[in-house]
């Protein structure tokens, strides 16, 4: 799933090549990814692209005396920039092509969507406000106001653990299932600790964690094209999705925890004290 970092590469991208041109065809392929009808999509093209916002991990195309374009890539949605459109209607089918918007100059972007489960969501709306997900959505964490008193704050009643708080999207926007991975480790700290239970030592440490490797993986995919910002977000990660090969910190295994749709990856020695955590599908399957 596309996530902080990755969103706002892909916000400097169309920031780049979208602003200042004129949006003159919207093309629904899926009728399914439009959670709105009011307006429609068509009220959208005519305009010109004045700006392009990112809120958590949605991405907000602004048109100038127009509606927003507010979309969400959900876990296996993307973006595809193409400097030439095919030319015709695309067919709607069983392929990936969700959506489409061409530019006056005949360069545009499609949205696409991988797998059965389609969860790729895109809102036409005169304010961003309006989008459900976004109106709720917590502290941006690279915002220059989200500092460590703000951050021991939300954290300070949060009776679950450190890895479900950090994935709440009304409690921090933008972090999801890898980046919490990737932080946790960066900051010696157990997915299963409680976020309440956190020191002042701790929760300065997470800060920092969650911070740093934010920004740093920002940093990495800056200018890369919208094609290859996966595989740019894959090569960053050291623990989320790479069970089984070695810590590059410590050298120790790393660990996976699974659950029903999803896994956390971590390592024992850097996190948990050298004790496994408990896999719970295998655990059921043992029983």
């Amino acid at each position: 799933m596309p996530e902080l970092p990755e969103v706002e590469a892909l916000k400097d991208f169309l920031t780049d090549n979208l602003v200042g041109h004129e949006i003159v065809r919207v093309l629904p392929v899926a009728i399914s990814v439009l959670k709105t009808y009011d307006p429609p999509v068509t009220a959208l093209e005519g305009h010109e692209v004045t700006a392009v916002h990112r809120y958590g991990k949605f991405l907000d195309l602004e048109t100038a005396d127009g509606p927003h374009l507010v979309t969400h890539l959900a876990r296996a949605g993307w973006l595809q920039w193409k400097d030439g459109l095919p030319s015709g209607m695309p067919r709607p089918g069983k392929g990936p092509l969700a959506l489409r918007v061409a530019l006056e100059t005949g360069a545009g972007f499609d949205l696409t969507e991988a797998g059965t489960q389609k969860r790729l969501a895109v809102y036409v709306v005169q304010d961003p406000q309006q989008v459900p997900g976004v109106a709720r959505l917590g502290p941006d964490p690279l915002a220059d106001d989200f500092d460590e008193t703000r951050f021991a704050d939300l954290l300070k009643d949060e009776r679950r653990q450190i890895k479900g708080a950090l994935r709440d999207q009304s409690l921090i926007a933008g972090v999801g299932n890898a980046y919490s991975d990737e932080i946790l480790h960066a900051a010696k700290m157990s997915p299963f600790k409680l976020a309440a239970s956190l020191t002042p030592e701790e929760t300065a440490r997470l800060y920092g964690a969650l911070r740093t490797t934010l920004t740093e993986a920002v940093e990495r995919s800056r200018g890369v094209a919208a094609g290859r910002l996966k595989s740019e977000k894959k090569s960053g990660l050291r623990v989320h999705g790479r069970a089984g090969e070695p810590c590059p910190v410590c050298g120790d295994t790393i660990r996976e925890v699974s659950f029903s749709d999803s896994a956390l990856q971590y390592c024992p020695t850097c996190q948990t004290g050298g004790k496994p955590l408990a896999d719970r599908r295998m655990s059921r399957l043992l029983k």
